[in-house]
């Protein structure tokens, strides 16, 4: 039995089943995301003394992490702007700089992370460094979940290419929503806590 609307559009939205429910899943996300902004905002109000991000945290090396993440949402459309043109080739080589560029970002964040617990900044320490890695750890979360459904989809998923290569092609546009999403956040995190 076939699932309907994998590939076609439904009649009643314009879009597939897919595209909603990445769609859905993500303003999911949003509502996660923003409550704990609303929670960092709060507290950052309430507190009598609150440090500037940039005397303790690493501007330069986030600064690198935001380019990284950025570059990495690049070649995510040039993943899926090459399944569109038929280059099967071209998809696996951008697919897999995106995937780099993950862990690229990853082992940068492991060096930013390492740093602060060698020199005791921990969450315990204050209420800036506990939201600090609340946020940044669950973005990481979500950029090692972008980074496996991207990885599956280089990898063995990228079999249903030769049977149905427009249900591939949709599969690979919507971890690019995804991956989208991931980078947006970090573009908000970055100056929201390094920066301000």
């Amino acid at each position: 039995m076939e699932i309907p609307f994998t590939v076609a559009e439904r009649p009643d939205t314009g879009l597939n089943n897919g595209k909603i429910g990445i769609w859905l899943f993500l303003a999911s996300e949003v509502m996660l995301f923003g409550a704990l902004f609303a929670s960092y905002l709060m507290l950052r109000i309430g507190a009598t003394v609150w440090p500037r991000g940039d005397s303790i945290l690493n501007v330069p090396l986030a600064t690198v992490n935001t380019i990284v993440l950025i570059s990495s949402s690049v070649t995510m459309v040039m993943a899926w702007a090459s399944l569109k043109r038929n280059d099967f080739g071209k998809f696996r080589l951008f697919q897999g700089l995106t995937i780099l560029a993950g862990l690229c970002f990853l082992g940068i964040k492991y060096v930013e992370y390492s740093a602060k617990f060698h020199h005791g900044l921990l969450p315990s320490k204050n209420t800036f460094l506990a939201i600090y890695f609340t946020l940044t750890g669950l973005h990481g979360l979500h950029v090692i979940g972008g980074m496996v459904v991207n990885g599956y989809l280089w990898g063995p998923g990228a079999k249903l290419w030769k049977t149905d290569p427009e249900h591939f092609t949709n599969r690979v546009e919507n971890s690019g929503l995804f991956w989208h999403f991931v980078d947006l956040v970090w573009i908000f995190l970055f100056p929201v806590l390094y920066l301000l």
